[in-house]
């Protein structure tokens, strides 16, 4: 089976972390499952490039960190969550535009 290089995933986790955080704040671990089914487990992203993919992303103001508890009731461990912001939502319109386009001029050289 292929698997997809980490030189064509590098450019496009930050896109595939965003796509998930658009549907709701999440946290890391959560986040690299959705990566995994969605991708029908032909990509699992690695936990040192989820993080630092995060740092990078909150530096850049794409994301917001926010820590809640695991139980709602305020008995659990506390848990880092993190949410696109309105920045990181465009940014996340332009890597889609960037892939169409990549996408676009890349299958002009791929032979069938």
């Amino acid at each position: 089976m292929v698997e997809i290089s980490s030189d064509v995933s590098r450019g496009y986790n930050d896109t595939m972390i965003l796509s998930v955080l658009k549907k709701e704040p999440s946290y890391g671990y959560e986040i690299s499952k959705q990566i995994k089914m969605i991708s029908g487990g032909k990509y699992i992203i690695k936990e040192t490039t989820l993080y630092s993919a995060f740092t990078r992303m909150e530096k850049n103001q794409h994301i917001e960190s926010f820590t809640a508890d695991v139980d709602p009731g305020g008995n659990g461990k506390k848990r880092t969550y993190y949410r696109i912001t309105d920045k990181g939502r465009e940014y996340y319109r332009e890597k889609c535009e960037e892939w169409a386009l990549t996408k676009d001029v890349i299958e002009k050289f791929i032979e069938e």
